[in-house]
């Protein structure tokens, strides 16, 4: 973080994304792409095409519509609510977060599951790993009889693997990693296979679905069209990756039928048009609160002059305090507490008025009272 301006940072990685919300004084947008290329491996022309930046008002309204459920592939998607949970979690387990994110992640929070609570939004939604699961029958007669394979161990592999231990369909799961296929079947469901087996295998796969983060073609081309060259049937395939991991000229092989996150989604779209009216109720409070996080927000950002002009004026208190009972050579402990009570008394009198003045200027955007204040008590800004 402190390569890139930042004092303060989340992370939320969701089954199609991975989000940074960060907090700092300087913060360097050309500097957070370098160091988060750097971290997670990737070239920096990898966010040429794939990364969006919201800031201020704009990142509060987005964070809201994310707890809320309005700003995920699935409508009303209950699983968002819970990775942004683990993710405030994590950041203050890692100490990464403050005062500032700690405060607008608790309040995104709260207004989500208002929204959940007042509007029912989550009642009735479609996961994409249960409507996947549901295109799948569909396409297939019989999938239980099916030979199925699932490549992927994350969140959208999870929602798919539930989905088909409900329908009481049997199926292997792999990932790079064979230790965490076998975690992922004891926790979730599957039969753990290895990655290298599973991918010299295709030809007896029947239904296919895709559920990685994998920056790159995990299903290539060469690998299908060899499997179909020996094999009778054909195969099923869902892509629910993002970005996608299955090479699109796959499509075009005979025998092949697939479907990507897109085309799934859009399946799922239309489940939701017959609760617009649900939405429209989620959209409403969203925005009369959003005025109430923006007031938040700038009151948490002037805290820490409050807190600092205080405590210099504390300090200068103290000195003074000092002074004034060597001189009066006082060692009786009651009448020196008497008088440092009486100290902090008028200094609070003095400062509470124009402190609280200085909070509400901020909640209300007074920008030029806020200056003014740092001016007069020279306070500097964190580096």
């Amino acid at each position: 973080m402190t390569h890139s301006g930042l004092q303060e940072c989340v992370i939320l990685q969701t089954c199609n994304r991975v989000e940074l919300f960060g907090f700092g004084d300087n913060a360097d947008i050309e500097k957070i792409k370098k160091t988060w290329a750097s971290v997670a491996g990737l070239e920096e022309s990898a966010f040429k095409e794939n990364l969006e930046i919201s800031q201020g008002t704009e990142a509060y309204l987005h964070l809201l519509n994310l707890t809320s459920g309005l700003d995920s592939l699935v409508v009303g998607e209950e699983q968002i609510l819970g990775q942004v949970k683990e993710s405030m979690n994590s950041a203050r387990e890692l100490r990464v977060s403050g005062n500032n994110l700690n405060t607008l992640f608790e309040k995104a929070i709260r207004v989500g599951t208002r929204v959940r609570r007042s509007t029912g939004i989550s009642r009735g939604s479609v996961s994409i790993g249960s409507m996947a699961v549901k295109l799948a029958e569909e396409n297939i007669d019989d999938l239980k009889s099916k030979h199925v394979m699932l490549i992927g161990t994350g969140e959208a592999a999870s929602l798919v693997a539930k989905s088909l231990k409900k329908r009481g369909v049997d199926f292997f799961v792999t990932s790079r990693t064979f230790e965490r296929s076998q975690a992922f079947a004891e926790t979730v469901a599957g039969k753990p296979i290895k990655f290298e087996e599973a991918m010299v295998n295709f030809k007896s796969v029947d239904v296919l679905f895709v559920a990685t983060i994998a920056p790159y073609f995990l299903v290539t081309y060469e690998r299908v069209k060899n499997a179909m060259e020996s094999s009778k049937n054909g195969i099923l395939i869902m892509d629910l990756s993002n970005p996608r991991t299955v090479d699109e000229r796959v499509a075009t092989i005979k025998k092949i039928k697939m479907m990507n996150l897109d085309q799934i989604a859009e399946m799922v779209d239309k489940n939701m048009r017959t609760r617009i009216g649900v939405v429209s109720s989620a959209e409403k409070i969203i925005n009369e609160e959003l005025p109430v996080v923006e007031a938040v927000m700038k009151r948490v950002e002037v805290e820490p002059i409050v807190n600092s002009v205080f405590k210099e004026i504390d300090q200068a208190r103290l000195k003074e305090l000092k002074k004034a009972l060597q001189m009066l050579e006082e060692t009786d402990e009651q009448k020196i507490r008497i008088i440092d009570q009486l100290t902090q008394a008028i200094v609070e009198d003095i400062m509470s008025t124009p402190m609280n003045n200085l909070r509400k200027a901020s909640e209300q955007g007074d920008s030029e009272i806020l200056r003014t204040v740092i001016k007069l008590f020279n306070y500097k800004t964190r580096e």
